[in-house]
């Protein structure tokens, strides 16, 4: 299927590792010129080299921290000024801590948003023009199950997840008529080296502020496989999902083939929604985990 990227000219915010680079690496192999920004710079080079075995089209990679909004905003410009456009937006990142509503005082509530809700509109807002220089865009964000099913021990994700959520719809009723589409993506858990680390915590090893991505965690794969599986096993079709299909979604809502597509929240889970089932994964750690 022909998606109609080749040539566009996508910008991913956290884009080196998990879904952000899942999502870069299918718009790259799609033919479309791919700008990826996070604030590691080892993760950006590591993540420049596996987008180069897939990519046609041209690469750059960007040292950014989306919680300063002018270093945001120059970043916004300097890739659409470097390839001579704007096309395709996408947000992704981690997520605030979990816990049940009552444990989080206002300070806590307002860092949720300081740190995932302004940053999304920041760039949002900063790439609107250029999209609209274009005549053709796609924004997508990627925030988590939360953003569309409420979970009593991720309330602090459901508050800016949901804040998200109004801003994107605001937003695709606005700047339908003018060529671009605003869509949310609320992926539940997918395997990412951060869940392989979360379920080596829950295999008994590895500790919270575990970085060095291993699979993992220095345990027998045969563990953290079992918690993989148990991790995954509340869903409809029980298992987790993979970044693969996370990207196959991603790639379509951004393609010219999604254009009567917008305003949307776009549930990835598997049908966890649906099955009634505790989410294991949640006791082990403190953020949400499918990044």
């Amino acid at each position: 299927m022909d998606l109609g990227l080749a040539g566009k000219v996508a910008l991913v915010a956290g884009g080196s590792s998990g879904l952000g680079l899942a999502a870069a690496t299918e718009l790259a192999r799609e033919g479309a010129h791919v700008a990826i920004g996070a604030r590691d710079p080892e993760r950006l080079a590591a993540a420049e080299r596996r987008l180069k075995e897939v990519a046609t089209g041209r690469l750059r990679t960007s040292s950014v921290d989306l919680t300063d909004r002018a270093a945001t905003a120059r970043w916004v410009d300097d890739v659409a000024a470097d390839f001579g456009a704007l096309h395709i937006v996408l947000v992704s990142g981690g997520g605030p801590p979990v816990g049940e509503a009552s444990t989080f005082g206002p300070a806590d509530y307002q860092a949720a948003l300081d740190t995932v809700l302004l940053p999304a509109v920041g760039l949002a807002l900063a790439a609107l023009p250029h999209l609209r220089a274009a005549g053709w865009g796609r924004l997508l964000f990627v925030t988590s199950e939360a953003a569309a099913v409420p979970h009593p021990k991720l309330a602090l994700s459901g508050v800016a997840r949901a804040g998200i959520v109004r801003f994107a719809q605001s937003l695709a009723a606005e700047t339908g008529r003018q060529g671009i589409t605003v869509n949310v993506l609320a992926p539940g858990p997918t395997r990412t080296e951060m869940v392989e680390r979360a379920a080596a915590r829950l295999a008994g090893g590895g500790q919270d502020g575990d970085q060095d991505g291993d699979r993992d965690g220095g345990h027998d794969g045969g563990d953290v496989e079992a918690q993989l599986r148990a991790m995954g096993a509340h869903s409809a079709v029980g298992r987790l999902g993979t970044v693969e299909e996370f990207a196959a979604v991603a790639a379509f809502l951004a393609s010219e083939r999604a254009s009567f597509v917008t305003g949307g929240v776009h549930l990835l889970d598997g049908g966890a929604s649906v099955s009634g089932l505790e989410h294991a994964y949640l006791a082990a750690g403190r953020r949400d985990t499918f990044r």
